[in-house]
């Protein structure tokens, strides 16, 4: 197999949930047939409501052509997708964690704490994650690139904040989370514009306010929020149960 630019991981949290729902129905249902690679791309005959010829580019699954509407209009579309999906699987079958998105931050329910190396594990998980939510001073031709990239740093951090057990200790990491991002928004030069990273921020706060129902000591984690000042006031749901 051709070395890609791109991986299982890149292709789940940068595709809209729907476009890779289809892509997945069409990649198990075999529909991505005659495929030919090589150092630089890979071409298919894509099956949808008609055959499609698609390229996808080792550099970026979102790189390539597709004979479809979208495609001819340079949209990514879910030919192209179920192309990169053979592409990073060689054509094995997807297994149920292969599809698993998680597109909103929910509560994960379980009770714990981090071991010291799972804990470094997913700070340097957010850390990684958080690099996509970045300043933005490009043109406007850029600014849908630009928003997909805030967008795959939210689908990202939706992961590792679902997988995270409830505790004191994970409900300060959640709360430094927050000021993380909030600081991106008020000085880290972030276009939030669409409300993608502050309509994070929200569910978030939602999730801790779960962990609260569920372990009363989560509570002391929201000390720090005291006299902080935010972007849009989230912080004052999570002060009120300091109450």
């Amino acid at each position: 197999m051709n070395s890609l630019n791109f991986t299982l991981d890149k292709i789940k949290f940068a595709t809209d949930k729907s476009t890779f729902k289809k892509a997945v129905e069409l990649y198990e249902s075999g529909k991505v047939t005659q495929v030919k690679g090589n150092i630089r791309a890979y071409m298919a005959v894509v099956i949808g409501s008609k055959p499609y010829q698609v390229s996808v580019d080792t550099r970026g699954y979102d790189y390539g052509d597709c004979t479809c509407y979208l495609g001819q209009n340079e949209t990514l579309c879910k030919h192209m997708v179920a192309l990169a999906l053979y592409m990073v699987k060689n054509g094995r079958p997807l297994t149920e964690e292969d599809k698993k998105v998680i597109y909103t931050p929910r509560c994960s329910g379980k009770s714990g704490e981090l071991g010291e190396k799972e804990l470094a594990v997913v700070k340097r998980s957010i850390t990684d994650a958080l690099r996509y939510i970045k300043p933005y001073n490009g043109p406007s031709r850029t600014w849908f690139v630009y928003q997909n990239s805030l967008s795959e740093g939210c689908n990202r951090l939706a992961a590792i904040v679902s997988e995270i057990p409830v505790s004191e200790q994970t409900a300060g990491l959640l709360v430094d989370l927050l000021l993380r991002l909030d600081r991106k928004l008020c000085t880290g030069g972030v276009d939030d514009s669409d409300g993608t990273v502050g309509g994070f921020i929200e569910e978030v706060v939602g999730v801790l306010q779960k962990f609260a129902k569920l372990n009363a000591d989560c509570v002391n984690s929201f000390v720090k929020l005291r006299n902080r000042e935010t972007c849009f006031g989230w912080e004052e749901d999570l002060l009120l149960l300091l109450k």
